[in-house]
């Protein structure tokens, strides 16, 4: 057992570097295999029904793939970061449950499978869920403008671009998989933006909404985090942006199979992003094969 904070967090560490390639590679396929196979009814009738849209796996599979932000973060946790997170925590579940149940501000949507336990009509793993989003956009923002990133107007229009572009990605791929469906929209692919009737499935307001949220996250985590600390940890943490990647496979995977290319190609672009920024590390490729 370590003896203190320190030695758990170096052994966290040690962890993580260890299982790089199944954390952020085999997780995210794996997950995209499973939850096209459940939502195509691949599962229906078999003695592996039970795996469809499995509420714990799909909460465990993402713990998993967040565990190297959340270890990449932990020696930079003290009281205030811890303040920043439970605010932030705080606020999403009061955002979602003002959106499931008033249509505001993501417009009217239902959850249709269940994302693990749920309070209130809302998964208790929103923050798991939502957090992570703004964190990763944050940190990659962090290593793409340089010194840029030290003017905070800068800093802050960019995150939240990047998060409302990372949602570009997960909400049609969500709706796609029957995660959960936008009242009255239909999915007139990406033309729809054109004549507003939505992306993918995925009405305008949800993104609307999102700059309301993600403006508000990413102005608590910039308040609450030490960018200096987190430049230091980003240079000796190799994979503390490995989440990103999972992202990437996970949810391009999905869009690709469901043909959402807009989405698919805007995953990609990310890709490029975490390979521009040296954090997606081809060489696990080469050591798993």
């Amino acid at each position: 057992m370590p003896a203190d904070r320190r030695e758990a967090e170096a052994s966290l560490d040690a962890l993580v570097r260890e299982n790089r390639f199944t954390i952020s590679v085999v997780f995210p396929v794996v997950g995209a295999v499973l939850l096209v196979a459940s939502a195509e009814g691949a599962f229906a009738g078999t003695p592996l029904a039970p795996l469809a849209f499995n509420g714990g796996m799909i909460l465990l599979g993402t713990l998993v793939m967040r565990s190297p932000l959340v270890v990449g973060l932990a020696p930079l946790v003290g009281r205030r970061e811890l303040a920043g997170i439970g605010l932030l925590s705080a606020y999403a579940y009061a955002i979602e449950y003002v959106g499931v149940t008033t249509g505001w501000p993501y417009g009217e949507f239902e959850y249709l499978v269940a994302l693990g336990p749920e309070l209130g009509g809302v998964p208790l793993g929103l923050p798991v869920f939502f957090l992570p989003l703004v964190a990763n956009a944050y940190l990659l923002c962090l290593l793409l403008l340089g010194d840029r990133a030290e003017r905070a107007a800068v800093r802050l229009l960019a995150v939240i671009a990047l998060v409302l572009v990372m949602d570009v990605v997960l909400d049609p791929g969500a709706v796609a998989l029957g995660f959960w469906a936008y009242e009255g929209v239909a999915d007139a692919g990406a033309v729809g933006v054109l004549s507003g009737a939505g992306f993918y499935g995925v009405p305008l307001s949800n993104y609307a909404g999102w700059v309301v949220s993600a403006t508000v996250a990413v102005v608590v985590l910039d308040a609450a985090f030490d960018r200096a600390a987190l430049r230091a940890r980003l240079a000796d943490c190799e994979f503390m942006l490995d989440d990103m990647v999972s992202f990437v496979l996970l949810w391009g995977g999905v869009n690709l199979w469901f043909w959402n290319p807009v989405a698919a190609a805007v995953a990609a672009c990310i890709g490029i992003g975490l390979v521009r920024a040296d954090r997606f590390d081809a060489s696990l490729f080469r050591q798993a094969f």
